[in-house]
């Protein structure tokens, strides 16, 4: 086997593990963002309500942990790295560390099957930030490319969507409807990238899966918006959703956040506690399926990815329209609007407020 790379990297958000460390993190998180102390604050108090501790970084060590083991059991032996963008172990200093340790060029696995400006190309920045700060010596990383449409992350959730439509009892499960859940983000990030086509795609191609589900029963709808509300965002939020689904006389509503690998905070509050007490409120059951998180046949696609790029002339798989996505991203992906606009007039862009996402 050819093995050009030393290392796996990876890459994530990053959340607080305690209440001291919150308000840092968010300072991290808004750090040039035009946010109101206010704002700032309120986000402050859902990490509270969990004793400050966002589960994305257990959740990231349980999911290196499972692939070292799938490593370790069917190589390629390499170790894995990790770096956050706003948390520690900070990006610069793992890479750092990388250097010390004579690693010259790592694969990156970003936790973010989607392609936009903040799921995909601020991690390139991010990486390249740390690298400049390293200078010479820094290890080259290699992004793998997205998995939105790869069978290893559409199956396991048409497993975990199939478990939780099990939960509803047998005489109503034919007419629950599904809400498949994302991130929105701002238009002007919408607009100049896939993120919505692929997500639609990754929806589509669970609801294949699942069989026996009409276009009448799912819907993709949004999560966790912030910006002030002059700005556009991605909609239907899915508060706003699950209101309409009670007024269209609606019973049962399966959430799947399949816009998410795992049950991070912004699944924790913004599904399992908004989302809940609403649901609650309307007369909604409401049953929220699992992320894919550590499931077997994920953490053996990341092991396929990393063997994608160490082969020649490897198997690409992908489902649906769309196929396999590149594992170079053009020089102008996933620009925001705005970015647009600075590259043929050279006029700086504002940056957009986007809530945490750990």
């Amino acid at each position: 086997m050819n093995q050009p790379y030393d290392a796996i990297l990876i890459v994530s958000f990053g959340g607080p593990e305690g209440i001291d460390e919150v308000m840092p993190f968010l300072e991290n998180v808004l750090r040039g963002k035009n946010v109101p102390r206010a704002r700032m604050v309120a986000v402050a108090h859902h990490y509270e309500m969990f004793g400050g501790v966002s589960p994305i970084n257990a959740q990231n060590r349980e999911l290196i942990s499972a692939l070292q083991q799938e490593l370790d059991a069917h190589g390629p032996h390499l170790q894995i790295y990790w770096g956050n963008r706003n948390w520690h172990p900070m990006l610069a200093d793992t890479l750092r560390q990388m250097k010390d340790d004579g690693i010259k060029r790592a694969l990156a696995f970003v936790t973010s099957a989607y392609s936009s400006y903040s799921g995909c190309r601020q991690y390139r920045e991010d990486i390249a930030r740390a690298q400049s700060e390293i200078g010479a010596g820094a290890p080259q990383i290699d992004k793998l490319r997205v998995y939105y449409n790869h069978p290893g992350f559409v199956e396991p959730n048409v497993e975990n969507i199939r478990a939780a439509l099990d939960r509803v009892p047998e005489e109503r499960r034919d007419a629950a409807h599904i809400a498949f859940t994302a991130h929105s983000i701002p238009m002007t990030m919408a607009t100049t990238c896939n993120y919505e086509a692929q997500l639609l795609e990754t929806c589509r191609l669970v609801v294949e899966g699942l069989g026996k589900v009409s276009d009448e029963r799912w819907k993709l709808v949004f999560q966790s918006r912030s910006g002030p509300p002059t700005q556009a965002w991605l909609e239907p939020d899915i508060c706003d959703h699950l209101k309409e689904l009670k007024a269209a006389g609606a019973g049962d509503v399966i959430i799947a956040p399949v816009g998410f690998i795992s049950d991070h905070m912004e699944v924790l509050y913004d599904l399992d506690t908004e989302a809940r007490a609403l649901a609650e409120e309307t007369g909604l059951n409401m049953i929220r399926a699992a992320t894919v998180g550590t499931h077997p046949t994920f953490i053996e696609m990341i092991r396929e990815l990393i063997l994608e790029r160490m082969t020649e002339n490897p198997r690409r798989r992908a489902l649906g329209t769309y196929g396999a996505s590149h594992d170079v991203c053009p020089v102008d992906c996933c620009l925001i609007q705005s970015e647009v606009i600075v590259q043929n007039t050279g006029v700086k862009r504002q940056e957009s407020e986007v809530k945490p996402t750990a």
